[in-house]
């Protein structure tokens, strides 16, 4: 959440910082705002609302010359969204400068020792006591300055600093939220994520905790929180830079839905060889694998929902007893966890902050985490002890929907992994699962295809003020997945629920018009899943299905079927997800609402 982007160099630095704000746009925010140098003074210009007011009012960045700057996108935390609120934000003097990304948990204690000292706060935020602290520790030597701060504060940061004293250097430091720098023939740049520079240059460095660094026009020098110089290696970035860009679909989400294929082939091809399942990357042997005796999995969000159907893919296959744990919980509930235990991290962004602290938990405790992220170079993807990379690419809607798909391929063929080293799985079975897995990204095509029927019957819905989705074992899996996507875009209140709870209460809300989406891919629990509809549909439902093809008895209880290809009863969710994604996305677009750009949400959290 929050975007930060800096340059120095041989331009004007406003235009460049406004064109990597707009890449960072899917991040969230609520506010925008520069700091630009001009050589003598530090100019700042910001207001709340959309990034095209900051475009507004400094004409494009016309109004606003000099070729050293910094920017930011925030996300409210410590006080409404406001102009006084939005960053950057100065010192008294107006000779210092910062934009922050995270908060400080000690912030209070600093402002009080602050004003008692006679400094004037002009803002809510926790970002100002950054600023303050700058100056007063500040003799003339910046680095000196901010280490001694960052011994000073507690809590997540990333910060740009301008010192108008020192007209030809900016300064970036970071502990726990992502902070990148990068480099051109022209000029250094830093940025909160990789979309923001990918226009300017390739070559970008991964700035870890409790590092500074000193940007010039054509060097940068990296420091550690005790001043001593650093050496660092850059990462070239592969991504296609078109991948930034709409290419033609009216919005992000819409194009990552339909990239969904390629995701899928992506995530299979490399670990997919001789039918058979190599995966280099997770650095275990077969005893390794034979030893581990429990598994947890820890994420957030969609991500969490891809975890629990994990848990019901590697126990069914491997025969390993999983739990699945939202991050934010795990890390305070003092698990129990013993020798045999592995911890399976899941973040598309690889910078979530709740699994990020449960990876570093895991870790002092001794216990082997493996990251499923998307992000290469990324917290998560540098600090686990091995990765597993999804290849799903840049996503840039704030919804998931490739990430979260490839993360389900990942979780898949670790379960087949597992089982078949472990002796659970045979031979024939193992090569079935193989086939349906290289068939899955024709049979998601094919999904897609049918957009207009899913179309049409979601602008049906488009004034629903409930909406329930049940399933059973997985199914219940991707009624999570598919209740988060219609509430996080339409701002529709959606609940799932494990059918068979229904009749302990939920059933009551269950009134004449209400939409249930019942998933029902499991032929074992089909007639369960089946007599659920028939309650709900007692009870006034519209009841929509989605099921496997031939089951055709659950048109006697439903109302408008989505049939889904046949496929392994443990991969059914990559089909099932499609159908309630698109439904999701056109209930939001007839709505009016911003699809790529949810209100009040941000694409990676990275405070708590």
């Amino acid at each position: 959440m929050c975007g930060i982007v800096g340059y120095i160099g041989k331009h004007a630095a406003a235009p460049v910082i406004l064109e990597g704000l707009s890449k960072l746009e899917y991040r969230g925010y609520d506010s925008a705002g520069m700091a630009v140098l001009d050589g003598e003074r530090i100019q700042i210009k910001k207001s709340a609302g959309r990034l095209k007011v900051l475009e507004e009012l400094t004409h494009g960045g016309a109004t606003m010359p000099g070729n050293i700057g910094i920017g930011h996108t925030r996300w409210a935390t410590h006080g409404a969204p406001s102009d006084a609120n939005s960053h950057p934000h100065y010192n008294a003097e107006e000779t210092i400068a910062v934009v922050h990304n995270g908060i400080i948990e000690n912030y209070l204690p600093l402002k009080e020792k602050m004003i008692s000292k006679g400094y004037r706060f002009v803002s809510d935020t926790d970002t100002e006591v950054l600023a303050h602290l700058i100056d007063y520790y500040y003799k003339g030597n910046p680095l000196e300055a901010i280490t001694k701060v960052m011994h000073r504060v507690q809590g997540s940061y990333a910060l740009g600093i301008l010192f108008a004293e020192h007209p030809d250097q900016i300064f970036a430091v970071r502990k726990d939220s992502p902070l990148i720098v990068g480099q051109n023939e022209d000029g250094c740049f830093i940025a909160s994520d990789v979309p923001a520079i990918l226009k300017y240059t390739r070559k970008v460095y991964f700035i870890e905790n409790q590092e500074v660094v000193r940007l010039r026009a054509d060097h940068m020098h990296f420091y550690t929180v005790d001043e001593e110089e650093l050496t660092k290696e850059p990462v070239t970035i592969e991504w296609d830079a078109n991948a930034a860009e709409k290419g033609g679909y009216e919005h992000f989400m819409l194009k990552e839905m339909y990239e969904q294929p390629k995701t899928v082939t992506d995530t299979l091809g490399p670990r997919i060889k001789d039918n058979d399942i190599v995966i280099e990357e997770l650095g275990m042997s077969d005893e390794e694998i034979r030893a581990v005796s429990k598994i947890f999995i820890v994420a957030c969000g969609s991500a969490y929902h891809a975890g629990v159907t994990g848990k019901y893919v590697i126990e069914g296959i491997a025969r390993i007893p999983v739990e699945v744990d939202v991050a934010s919980e795990f890390r305070y509930r003092n698990p129990i966890m013993e020798e045999g235990t592995m911890v399976i991290v899941i973040s598309q962004s690889g910078e979530t902050a709740d699994t990020l602290a449960a990876l570093r938990e895991s870790r002092a405790l001794g216990y082997k985490v493996l990251g499923i992220v998307n992000v290469v170079g990324s917290s998560i993807a540098r600090e686990a002890d091995n990765v597993m990379y999804t290849w799903a690419g840049l996503e840039i809607a704030v919804a998931t929907t490739k990430a979260y798909s490839a993360q389900l391929i990942a979780l898949y063929l670790l379960a087949m992994k597992f089982g078949r080293v472990r002796g659970k799985l045979n031979d024939a079975a193992f090569l079935d699962m193989i086939e349906d897995l290289r068939r899955l990204p024709a049979q998601i095509e094919m999904l897609l295809s049918n957009k207009q029927r899913i179309q049409r019957f979601a602008n049906r819905y488009i004034g629903a003020k409930d909406v329930f989705f049940i399933g059973r074992g997985v199914d219940y899996a991707i009624s999570m997945e598919g209740s988060l996507k219609l509430k996080e875009i339409s701002y529709i209140h959606s609940e799932a629920y494990a059918a068979g709870e229904l009749k302990h209460g939920t059933i009551s809300l269950i009134e004449k018009g209400t939409l249930v989406a019942a998933v029902a891919t499991q032929d074992v629990l089909f007639k369960k899943e089946l007599s659920n509809m028939v309650e709900v549909k007692a009870r006034g439902a519209f009841v929509l299905a989605v099921t496997n093809e031939g089951n055709t008895e659950i048109e006697k209880a439903a109302d408008y079927v989505i049939y889904i290809p046949r496929t392994n009863q443990y991969f059914t969710n990559s089909l099932a997800i499609i159908p309630l994604q698109l439904f999701g996305y056109y209930v939001a677009v007839g709505k009016g609402c911003d699809v790529d750009k949810p209100r009040n949400l941000a694409k990676s959290v990275t405070v708590e």
